[in-house]
């Protein structure tokens, strides 16, 4: 965490960036000014006091100045230490500021981009309802009259409940709220149809013809998607992809969904990067060569090679499904599949067997055709 001898002037130049961050004061410890996404700036003290953490807010730096906020932060920490942390004042306990608070938290645990989807739901789902009131007060009845204003995006309020659940949460461990008090509980989620779409063995081959029509005039694009398909890794793991990562025939993470984890290469994978020229650090570098290709530039590729295919339904995280149902076709077990795929449970690997069901189905109807036939 940063810190700086804190001036009026110093505290007017601070920039906002996509997540709140901490400035402390170098001549008073415990005293700093938080810089919120907004631009909004807030002089704080920040302390442990037997074993727990205190966190007090001291005001908006826009309307006092430093001189005062350190004056105030001096007194606050010296009544700490005799008589320990003063009541939390409405400013600390208002929902934006707990979920801020909670996102804070949450940094080390949740993964960057995870971040910064959660950010997004609580800005555009979660803060238009709940903003500006104390987070003490909201109800059950509040959060299911939220959940069910947003029925006509159910993707979107299934993934936002659970934000606003951790956010109530943190408020019950700063005591804002009584324990056991979180209104989210026991809310039932909007029943989804399954997104998951397996490709069937006439439809990869139509792709990989389209893919190998489309080499000479998107070559990266073209070798990442077929590196897609050949590995079952998700989009972000191919696109960040290092030669660093590339050794002894496998691809060793750093970093997934699902923590570090090893890939292991068939000959044909190994075939599409040995084809790939090393110009970069990156396996697939964007148009500079410092960065990796962009999400955009290989969903915009894969919407035309998708549309020549015939498959304007197929995503791009499709071709994982449609690995895991080759391997499921080829006789592998459900365990060797979660290995393949980096799951960290066997009940995620397990949703493929509906695809084994269909398939089953599928064999006994053409065995019984072929002995009715005969």
């Amino acid at each position: 965490m940063a810190s700086a001898n804190l001036t009026d002037a110093r505290v007017r130049v601070l920039k906002p960036r996509k997540s709140a961050y901490d400035i402390r004061d170098a001549d008073l410890k415990g005293f700093g000014v938080r810089v919120l996404p907004s631009g909004g700036t807030r002089f704080f003290v920040h302390c442990q006091h037997e074993g727990r953490r205190v966190w007090k807010i001291l005001g908006d730096a826009a309307k006092i100045s430093v001189g005062e906020a350190r004056s105030r932060a001096t007194a606050m920490l010296a009544e700490i230490r005799q008589d320990g942390p003063p009541p939390a004042s409405p400013e600390e306990t208002l929902f934006e500021a707990v979920a801020e608070a909670t996102f804070r938290r949450h940094e080390r645990i949740w993964k960057p981009r995870t971040m910064e989807v959660n950010r997004c739901y609580l800005r555009c789902q979660i803060l238009p309802r709940f903003a500006g009131r104390q987070v003490a007060e909201i109800t059950r009845r509040d959060v299911v009259n939220w959940f069910a204003s947003l029925r006509a995006t159910p993707a979107a309020a299934d993934r936002s409940m659970p934000v606003l659940s951790v956010i109530m949460r943190e408020a019950e461990r700063l005591g804002f709220r009584e324990d056991g008090s979180n209104p989210c509980l026991g809310i039932r989620r909007y029943r989804r149809q399954g997104r998951e779409r397996f490709l069937s063995d006439a439809e990869i081959r139509i792709l990989s013809a389209c893919l190998t029509a489309r080499k000479r005039e998107r070559p990266l694009a073209v070798e990442a998607i077929r590196l897609l398909m050949l590995t079952g890794c998700r989009r972000s793991e191919v696109l960040t992809l290092r030669w660093t990562d590339l050794r002894e025939g496998a691809l060793f993470l750093r970093d997934s969904k699902t923590g570090p984890r090893t890939v292991w290469l068939s000959r044909a994978a190994l075939d599409v990067l040995d084809g790939i020229d090393r110009t970069s650090p990156w396996v697939f570098p964007g148009r500079k060569g410092d960065r990796p290709l962009s999400n955009g530039w290989l969903a915009a590729a894969w919407k035309d090679i998708r549309a020549e295919a015939g498959l304007g339904d197929v995503r791009l995280h499709d071709l994982r499904h449609a690995y895991a149902s080759v391997a499921l076709k080829s006789g592998e077990s459900v365990l060797a599949i979660g290995r393949l795929l980096g799951h960290r449970s066997a009940e995620t690997t397990l949703k493929y067997t509906h695809h084994a069901d269909a398939m089953a189905a599928e064999a006994a109807a053409t065995v019984g055709a072929v002995l009715v036939e005969g």
